[in-house]
């Protein structure tokens, strides 16, 4: 007798479940519309515009090197140290101009019928907004400094190229906004929506005349530097998504 009860609840439960899964299915598949009444996606058309300025480089930048070649390490790297200790000092005392200094190096060299030296380095870096400072304190260094330039490089400073892309991103953002209209009209839709939108800034710069290492006389004349301009630029490229398609005329 106790059998046949618990075969009869074991019965009735598993009744139970099966009725639930299926009207929990049942819900399921009222709640998900079907696939063919989902709005198709929007098609949209890959755009980009930029807007450029050409703006004067306000920064200039040069970099020097002491250098020094001994059979003895030791009296090539005090020779190095000397002239850059002296150097360091003389571009910190001169105003505006910022110092710092990199890449020192010290390695032998052998070659052939020669007796083996070491070769000491060491490079100086200067930078400033004062083009005429900065010319001279090189002159100096490549005279009685007894340093050699490795070359000069002319940039836009941050501020200014802050406050040029600023404007120029307003410039690309209407362009770009103007080519998503006629896109939109030329694939016969009335209107547009932004998509994903990306906005990129850099700049170009152009070719400067770089200075070549050399040996310079005690006296040297001052030089001559020329900052010319650099290209910034602000991309704007992305997604417009087109509505609307017009009605062919009647």
């Amino acid at each position: 007798m106790i059998e046949n009860s618990r075969a009869v609840a074991r019965a009735l439960a598993a009744t139970l479940i099966a009725a639930f899964a299926i009207v929990a299915s049942g819900a399921a598949a009222q709640s998900a519309p079907p696939a063919m009444m989902m709005p198709p996606p929007a098609p949209a058309v890959s755009l980009s515009a930029s807007a450029t300025a050409s703006v004067p480089n306000d920064r200039m930048l040069a970099w020097l090197r002491a250098e020094s070649d001994n059979a003895d390490p030791a009296a090539a790297a005090n020779a190095v140290n000397s002239r850059m200790t002296k150097a360091l000092a003389r571009a910190k005392a001169t105003k505006g101009v910022d110092a710092s200094t990199s890449g020192y190096s010290s390695f032998q060299v052998t070659e052939k019928n020669q007796p083996p030296r070491w070769r000491v380095a060491q490079t100086l870096k200067l930078e400033s907004s004062d083009f005429a400072a900065l010319a001279a304190l090189v002159s100096q260094l490549q005279g009685d400094g007894g340093l050699v330039v490795d070359g000069t490089q002319f940039s836009v400073s941050d501020a200014t190229r802050k406050k040029t892309e600023e404007g120029l991103t307003q410039q690309a953002i209407k362009a770009w906004q103007a080519r998503a209209t006629e896109a939109a009209r030329g694939f016969g839709f009335d209107g547009w929506r932004v998509g994903k939108v990306a906005i990129q800034a850099g700049d170009s710069f152009r070719p400067q005349p770089v200075m070549r290492a050399m040996a310079f006389e005690s006296k040297v004349a001052p030089v001559a530097v020329e900052a010319g301009n650099s290209d910034v630029t602000v991309t704007v490229s992305g997604d417009a998504l087109l509505d609307a398609p017009r009605s062919p005329p009647r």
